[in-house]
């Protein structure tokens, strides 16, 4: 027999009992493969994205290092930026490996169907084109350094409310021509090593057993060879799940598969061949991760590997710049220009209170935060008055406490001692030691590989303002807080439904001083994760919260004032959808009241979804800047202050309020989500019903003007059953006095018929380009048969209708600039 480097993928299934068949389908543990010792097969590792990769978790080589933290996934789609986001991918990949890890969690590339989804600011979308697109990108670039993407979640997870068990109820045309193009592109084009079912249902079968989705469509339609891996603990069967296609069922150890599989097999309950199959993915997964040429350059033991370099801190500067959106700028307010103004008002939360990335499986802790207050006195200098106000918090629910303001026992730095025993209390030595924050989530057996363990946090809470504070402790299992004189208990939860307990007390802090604090937790066996948040917020008496009152002063005898408003921590999560489109607290007020005191307000908004704006008429300037990454607040100060133009366009309309969104009836529904809106998604809603909406779909200002002109399309194609492509050209002219970048949008109004409504125009391509003034440059785009096709769900299969259509190129969806007709005809 030969070595697991000289064996081909049938050989080694070949040569396996069915028992280590079986293993292969199955976790190790939280994040790793099992491995085959007798075959020589190794264990490879997963671990979290999609714009960072996770470094907190013990299975890293490095797990105590940190890793660059990119712009969120909606900031991606926002720069249009095929090239750039597939270099965003390879710097992914080269940390991915410096963690010793070979499978990166991400892209997510679900559709943005509704604005209040949870996690809308991970995925990349409401058009399945642009997210098709970019997932490409982002995942060849992962790959081509030899480390493996996982496309998720396949299919149709759309909101986080009742995710684990509701079902996503649709039609087959929209399906089709909605919820999976951009899985299919990927597929068909980057070859994802993994694909992640979902933990919803559709149509009624779970994701992770659904035969129509994972054997009809990915495996024999589109023709897929890798691993279909099911998102963490979404396996709900053993017989199902296997035959329908599902090949690894993660976390590990063995749930559904395992021993259960075994005797499915041997009771004729599924036949060896879909084992064998399954086993066959698995081992050429592991084959890829380890004899890929581009993996064996990285080690994934050194210590100055490619994690979180100057270079990858630098890409995600750059990605921020080219996202960020330019909603508004009357009488071109922007860019500040300090010739024009001796003072400058910085008003609001997120000017320090930074959100970098959503919450979640891909939050990833930044190394450090560049806030934007610190930025633009950086910039502006000693010399020129840079004042601040908060105005008033960004949180609704008290936030968790931020890693800054907590201390370790000694010495200074962030965050506490966290450590680890084995059993129920803090006995004897710890078999683990390191920093933490105060929100944890510990799956399975945790960071010391055991059923039963105990935590002790131990630390100095030190607040930068002095007040009374009511603290919240929020745990699974056992969980104990001590803080000055006060102490907090939590018994384990009896509620099967709701596993967490709560407590809170108030206390009374002086400013900068510390205050020892101990934490304690313990984790029963049998728990399938250990979860702790401790949260605190301000307490106001009456008449005390003058902030807003302070924040209108400062505006008044400011020549400019830049609000930053937006989300807190853990607002915009997995695991929960919005509650709704308003921002959070009285951060609406804050801005009507300054923008009164002074109509040069500029609004920067901190938001990885769309948000209501009734202030919108009352402010000068708008710039959406999504969740940045760690550099976030550098580019910030540069498009404020003129450095960069800014580039960046909404890849998701912005409703002028929330009942206007196409899905609003039927989100988040109960348990059975109808998806009555069919094919009208976002834009191709609006389009369709001629509704006036606050920004569209692909809307977004530079600092320059742009002209198009030229337009070129034959007036006639004929298409017959081989490939063929569609050409069109236009030309973009930088009008203005300023280099900047402009997106061409091209849309395509195909054939319509009565009986059976279409969108008015859909997306087809996009190009962007970076002009000097005066510059001109022809963009190309081409056109396949999918291009002019619809879904026909009776003959299943994509159709042409002969017919006139209509070719648009624009800056957005509802700035159309040139317009041809062709005709459409069959041959």
């Amino acid at each position: 027999m030969g070595t697991f480097h000289e064996m081909s993928v049938h050989e080694l299934v070949r040569a396996m009992t069915l028992k280590e068949k079986v293993s292969l389908l199955s976790g190790l543990d939280d994040w790793r493969t099992v491995p085959i010792d007798r075959l020589g097969i190794p264990s490879i590792t997963m671990t979290d994205g999609p714009h960072g990769v996770r470094a907190n978790f013990e299975h890293t080589a490095r797990a105590r290092d940190v890793s660059t933290a990119f712009p969120s996934g909606v900031s991606m789609a926002a720069t249009w930026n095929e090239d750039l986001i597939r270099r965003v991918g390879s710097a992914l990949a080269e940390e991915t490996r410096a963690l010793g890890c070979h499978v990166l969690l991400g892209p997510c590339v679900n559709i943005v169907r509704h604005p209040l989804a949870g996690r809308n600011f991970e995925t990349y979308s409401e058009d399945p084109f642009l997210a098709g697109r970019i997932g490409v990108a982002w995942v060849t670039g992962v790959q081509a350094q030899g480390t493996g993407a996982s496309l998720k979640h396949f299919a149709c997870n759309n909101q986080e409310t009742e995710r684990m068990r509701g079902s996503s109820n649709l039609d087959e045309q929209t399906l089709r021509e909605i919820y999976l193009p951009a899985f299919e592109m990927i597929v068909r084009h980057a070859h994802p090593w993994t694909v992640m079912c979902a933990y919803n249902r559709v149509n009624g079968v779970y994701a992770s057993e659904n035969e129509h989705l994972l054997r009809e469509i990915l495996k024999h339609e589109w023709r897929y060879d890798g691993v279909v891996v099911s998102d963490w603990g979404a396996n709900h069967s053993t017989i199902l799940s296997v035959k329908n296609g599902l090949d690894l069922e993660m976390p590990g150890p063995a749930r559904h598969y395992g021993d259960a599989l075994v005797q499915a097999v041997l009771l004729y309950q599924v036949e060896q061949n879909v084992v064998d199959e399954a086993a066959e993915r698995v081992v050429r997964l592991v084959k890829r991760a380890v004899e890929s040429d581009a993996a064996s350059k990285l080690d994934a033991e050194s210590k100055t590997g490619s994690l979180n370099t100057d270079e990858h801190q630098r890409l995600a500067r750059e990605v921020a710049l080219e996202a960020i959106t330019l909603l508004k700028n009357d009488d071109t307010l922007l860019p500040l220009d300090i010739e024009q103004f001796r003072s400058l008002a910085v008003i609001g939360p997120n000017a320090v209170d930074l959100q970098t990335v959503g919450a979640g499986s891909s939050f990833v802790e930044s190394p450090h935060v560049a806030k934007p207050l610190d930025a633009l006195r950086k910039r502006l200098g000693a010399d020129f008055p840079v004042e601040y106000e908060k105005g008033c918090d960004n949180h609704e629910d008290a936030p968790v406490i931020p890693r800054d303001f907590l201390k370790p026992p000694a010495g200074e730095g962030s965050g506490m001692l966290a450590e680890f025993f084995e059993g129920r209390t803090a006995h004897g030595r710890p078999l683990l030691v390191k920093n933490e924050g105060v929100e944890q989530w510990w799956w399975g057996r945790g960071p010391i590989d055991r059923d039963e363990y105990h935590v002790r946090f131990s630390g100095r809470l030190r607040v930068p303002e002095a007040g009374t504070y009511r603290l919240y402790l929020e745990n699974t299992g056992v969980g104990r807080l001590s803080i000055a004189d006060a102490v907090l208990e939590n018994e384990a939860s009896r509620d099967p439904n709701d596993p967490v307990t709560r407590s809170d007390t108030t206390i009374v802090l002086e400013a900068e001083t510390d205050v020892p604090l101990t934490l304690e937790l313990t984790k029963s066996a049998g728990d399938g994760y250990l979860f702790v948040a401790l949260k605190m917020e301000r307490v106001y008496a009456s008449g005390e919260d003058d902030r807003i009152a302070r924040a209108v002063e400062l505006a008044e005898r400011s020549g400019r004032v830049v609000v930053f408003a937006g989300m807190a921590a853990g607002y915009e999560t997995e695991g929960r959808d919005r509650p709704h489109m308003m921002l959070p607290n009285r951060q609406n007020q804050l801005i009507e009241a300054v923008a009164d005191a002074n109509p040069n307000t500029v609004v920067v908004l901190n938001a990885g979804s769309p948000v209501s704006m009734p202030w919108i008429d009352r402010v000068s300037a708008v710039l959406l800047v999504y969740y940045p990454g760690m550099e976030g607040g550098e580019a910030i100060a540069d498009i404020l202050l003129g450095n960069v133009s800014p580039s960046g366009k909404l890849p998701v309309t912005f409703p002028v309020r929330l009942e206007d969104s196409p899905a609003f009836l039927q989100f988040p529904g109960s348990r059975d989500v109808p998806y009555g809106e069919g094919l009208f998604v976002g834009y191709r809603f609006y389009d369709k019903r001629d509704l006036r909406v606050l920004f569209p779909f692909g809307h977004g200002l530079t600092y320059s003007e742009f002209a198009f002109r030229d337009l070129t399309a034959p007036d006639e194609l004929v298409i017959g059953d081989q490939g063929f492509a569609l050409t069109v050209g236009a030309t973009v002219t930088n009008t203005g006095t300023r280099e900047a970048s402009e997106t061409a949008q091209l849309y395509v109004a195909l054939p319509g018929d009565r009986s059976v409504p279409r969108p008015p125009q859909e997306l087809k391509g996009f190009r962007k380009v970076r002009l000097k003034p005066g510059e001109s440059q022809t963009v190309i785009f081409e056109l396949d048969r999918r291009s002019l096709s619809v879904y026909d769900p009776y003959t299943r299969d994509w159709v042409v209708t002969p017919g006139e259509v209509e070719i648009r190129v624009g800056a957005s969806s509802r700035d159309i600039r040139l317009r041809k007709r062709l005709r459409l005809d069959v041959g």
